[in-house]
């Protein structure tokens, strides 16, 4: 059933928070008004003065398939971010077999078609070799073009500087990066080495992944997406100097671009002691201070995007020690939550949360009729009930690795509701039995 009317709605988009309904017709937004009638045929959905906003468009996840599926699919971890209110997301390359080749690359889009339930793009990846492949991609068949210029699951570290420089020079959609100077890491780590042997302890994480591999690798990202004009999106950023490099101001006016995730905005290294490898990614989660400045980046327009780099790993291999427990956490079925937190604690408005996982991921991606609530556009809606809290427990984890960083914190919102192309997928963490695959993102390019 595509067609509702949702009524008694505390409605936010596009900066302004208002009470009215909308309604849903063969699957997109018909009206958004005040004072909407049912008629026949629809069905009714009474929001209850619940916060209603587009739902969340992550531009930066990692579902795992092909070839790693015993971490997660397509399937499970779709359903995940739907439950947590992402009816969008955009899949990075580092599977088996890689996203290096356009083939690859449609591989991915042909197993999504039926199996993820929101709806979905993918990167091709770009490595050492495939200049050619990216050259010949067409800027409207995927997301963008991801460079690991910092090695971290898989391996596509693209690490010689004339591929580099010709990748920038040549890409004919948006660059994403992964910024951390390998070198500068492994050198770290080899200190480390020298001082705990194969006990190295989970905090000394965010000094091996220094904050200095991070600068150097984002300045250089930067240097070339300046010489060469290149739109440039830097991912994950994780520490208050790299924030000194990207201007404040509205998305739409940008050629290089920031975004951070939600953990870094929740964690600092004072959390090892408690969640130790459950917080290990990369880039490391940092200080105290760090977190303070992300969250001001935030504020100030610096950092233009919130997402997740949702990177699920098994309860196994996690609980190995330090070095062989991989980075990275599973995050989608609780980021908008998190998120939220900061409005909870004063820290961000709820207008500029929206602004920043909906509508500015639409805009940087050129996204077509997705992430506002606008008449005409698809209805990916999520529904937000603050003031039910939800507290995380193993149990309630939707994604196949079956744990969560978040174990234990009691979130001050819930995910009430969310519709998927009109249609309404999952209440309260429960899905409908009718539930159907997301479309494949279309981009105005």
């Amino acid at each position: 059933m595509t067609d509702w009317l949702i009524t008694n709605a505390d409605i936010i988009n596009e900066g302004r928070r208002f009470h009215g309904d909308l309604r849903i017709k063969n699957g997109r937004i018909e009206a958004i008004g005040s004072g909407l009638t049912a008629r026949a045929g629809e069905q009714v959905f009474d929001a209850a003065g619940r916060l209603l906003m587009p739902g969340m468009i992550d531009d930066q996840v990692h579902f795992r398939e092909p070839g790693l599926e015993h971490k997660g699919d397509l399937a499970t971890e779709s359903h995940a971010a739907v439950a947590g209110g992402i009816t969008s997301f955009m899949e990075m390359p580092n599977t088996k077999p890689p996203a290096i080749t356009l083939d690859a690359l449609e591989a991915k889009f042909r197993l999504a078609s039926t199996r993820a339930v929101a709806n979905h793009s993918f990167y091709l990846g770009a490595t050492n070799d495939n200049l050619d492949v990216l050259r010949s991609l067409d800027p409207r068949a995927a997301a963008g073009i991801k460079v690991f210029m910092g090695a971290s699951t898989g391996n596509m570290l693209v690490d010689n500087p004339d591929t580099l420089d010709a990748i920038f020079r040549d890409a004919p959609t948006i660059l994403l990066t992964h910024c951390e100077d390998t070198p500068m890491i492994e050198a770290n780590l080899a200190i480390e080495r020298a001082r705990y042997g194969d006990a190295i302890p989970v905090e000394r994480h965010p000094y091996i992944r220094s904050r200095e591999a991070c600068l150097k690798s984002s300045r250089l990202a930067i240097e070339l997406a300046r010489r060469h004009g290149s739109r440039l999106h830097v991912l994950h950023i994780s520490t208050a100097e790299e924030l000194l490099q990207f201007a404040p101001g509205p998305i739409a006016e940008k050629r290089i671009t920031a975004e951070t995730c939600v953990h870094y905005m929740q964690f600092d290294e004072a959390d090892y002691a408690t969640r130790g490898n459950f917080i290990k990614c990369n880039p490391a989660i940092k200080s105290a201070s760090d977190r303070v400045a992300i969250i001001q980046a935030v504020r100030e327009g610096r950092i233009d995007v919130l997402a997740t780099d949702h990177a699920p790993h098994t309860l196994a291999e996690k609980s190995q020690p330090y070095e062989t427990a991989p980075g990275g956490l599973p995050l989608v079925q609780f980021a908008l939550q998190c998120a939220l937190e900061r409005w909870f604690d004063g820290q961000l408005p709820l207008e500029l949360i929206v602004e920043k996982t909906t509508h500015a991921p639409a805009t940087l991606f050129n996204v077509r009729d997705r992430g506002f609530l606008r008449e005409g556009y698809f209805a990916d809606l999520v529904l937000v009930d603050l003031q039910t809290p939800q507290t995380v427990t193993r149990e309630s984890v939707l994604s196949k690795c079956g744990w969560s960083p978040f174990e234990g914190m009691t979130f001050r919102s819930s995910i009430a509701a969310t519709w998927v192309n009109g249609r309404l997928a999952c209440r309260y963490g429960k899905f409908d039995s009718n539930i159907q695959p997301g479309q494949r993102l279309e981009f105005n390019r």
